[in-house]
C-alpha cells in the first residue's frame, strides 16, 4: 500500500515538473515548431515513396498501381556490369575527400585564432568564406577558365616550353581537380565552427600558458585542440555518416567521356537512370536507398566506435 501511495506521489511530481517546463518553455516551443514541421513534411512524409524501390514502378499507374516485385531492382544493380566501379569510384572519391577536407577546417580556424590583430583575423576570414559563396556553375567554369586546354595553366606550361595538358579530358586529373576545388570552396566555411567553439576558451589559460613558457604552438595542441575535441568527435561522426553522399551536381558538370571511367558515381548513375533517356524510377530509387542504407550503416559504427573510445557521441 505505501508503495504504491509513493509511485502515486512520484507520477504526480513528475506531471506537475512537466507542466512547469512547458510553462517556462513554451517560447522556445513555438520557435522550433516550425523547424519541425518543415521537417516532417518535406523528410519524413516523402519518405514513403522509398515504396518504388520494391516496385516495377510506372508513374502511369503510380505507387498504388505499380507491379511490386520486392528485391528485384537490388539484384539487378548488384549484378549489373558497373556495380564494382560505380562503388569504387563512388568510395575513392569521397573517402579522398574526406582524408584531406577535413582537418583543413581545423587547421585554418587554429591559424585564425592565433592572429591577435582583430583587422587581420577578419581579412583572413573573409577570404577564406568568400569562395563558399561561388556557385557549382560558375566554380566548374573557373576550373575549365584555369586549366581547359587554352587556359591560364597550359598558357604558363606553354611559357616555359611545355606541352599543353588535357586537364580536364585526362581521367587522372578528375579527382585531383574535383577534390581541390571543392576544399578549396568549403574549407572557410567549415571552420566557422570550430572559431565558435574556440571562442569559448578561457583567455586566462592562455596567460597562465604563456608565464609558464609555452609557446604558441605548445597552447595550440594543449589548450585550442581540446577545447575543440568535442566539436571534431562530432562533426567526425557525421562526415562518416555521410562519406558516400557524393552529390551529382559538381560531377556532372565536370564529367567528360574520356574522365567518365572515373567519375561515373552512384548519384550520376541514379540521375541518369532516373531522370534521362528511358528512366526507370524504380531501379534508381533501390540504388539511392541501397546508398542511403550503407551511409545509416556507417554513422552507426561511427558513433558505436565514438561511443566506446571518447565521451563523444550522437546517442
Amino acid at each position: 500500500m505505501q508503495t504504491q501511495t509513493f509511485d502515486n506521489d512520484l507520477d504526480n511530481i513528475k506531471k506537475r515538473k512537466r507542466r512547469s517546463d512547458l510553462k517556462k518553455n513554451w517560447p522556445l516551443l513555438v520557435m522550433i515548431s516550425g523547424a519541425v514541421l518543415f521537417v516532417f513534411i518535406f523528410a519524413y512524409i516523402p519518405m514513403y515513396g522509398i515504396i518504388i524501390a520494391f516496385q516495377d514502378y510506372n508513374p502511369a499507374l503510380g505507387i498504388k498501381g505499380s507491379q511490386f516485385i520486392g528485391m528485384d531492382n537490388f539484384t539487378r544493380f548488384f549484378q549489373a556490369y558497373n556495380f564494382n566501379d560505380l562503388m569504387y569510384n563512388t568510395f575513392i572519391l569521397s573517402f579522398l575527400g574526406f582524408l584531406i577536407g577535413f582537418p583543413l577546417p581545423i587547421i585554418i580556424a587554429l591559424l585564425l585564432n592565433t592572429l591577435r590583430s582583430k583587422r587581420s583575423k577578419g581579412i583572413f576570414q573573409t577570404i577564406f568564406n568568400a569562395p563558399h559563396f561561388i556557385s557549382v556553375v560558375v566554380l566548374v567554369g573557373m576550373i575549365f577558365l584555369f586549366f581547359g586546354e587554352y587556359g591560364l595553366v597550359n598558357s604558363i606550361i606553354r611559357a616555359f616550353g611545355g606541352e599543353r595538358v588535357s586537364f580536364m579530358l585526362s581521367s587522372k586529373w578528375f579527382r585531383p581537380l574535383f577534390i581541390g576545388s571543392g576544399n578549396w570552396q568549403e574549407m572557410g566555411w567549415s571552420s566557422i565552427i570550430y572559431l565558435a567553439a574556440l571562442a569559448g576558451v578561457d583567455p586566462q589559460l592562455h596567460e597562465s600558458a604563456k608565464i609558464d613558457g609555452a609557446s604558441r604552438f605548445k597552447r595550440i595542441i594543449h589548450i585550442d585542440f581540446p577545447a575543440i575535441f568535442p566539436t571534431i568527435s562530432v562533426l567526425l561522426i557525421l562526415s562518416i555518416g555521410n562519406l558516400l553522399s557524393v552529390g551529382h551536381e559538381k560531377v556532372l558538370l565536370m564529367q567528360t567521356g574520356p574522365n567518365s571511367v572515373v567519375s561515373e558515381i552512384i548519384s550520376t548513375y541514379v540521375y541518369k537512370i532516373g531522370l534521362t533517356g528511358s528512366s526507370e524510377p524504380g531501379y534508381a530509387a533501390a540504388i539511392g536507398l541501397f546508398n542511403s542504407v550503407i551511409n545509416v550503416v556507417l554513422l552507426i559504427i561511427a558513433n558505436y566506435s565514438a561511443k566506446r573510445f571518447s565521451e563523444n557521441s550522437l546517442w
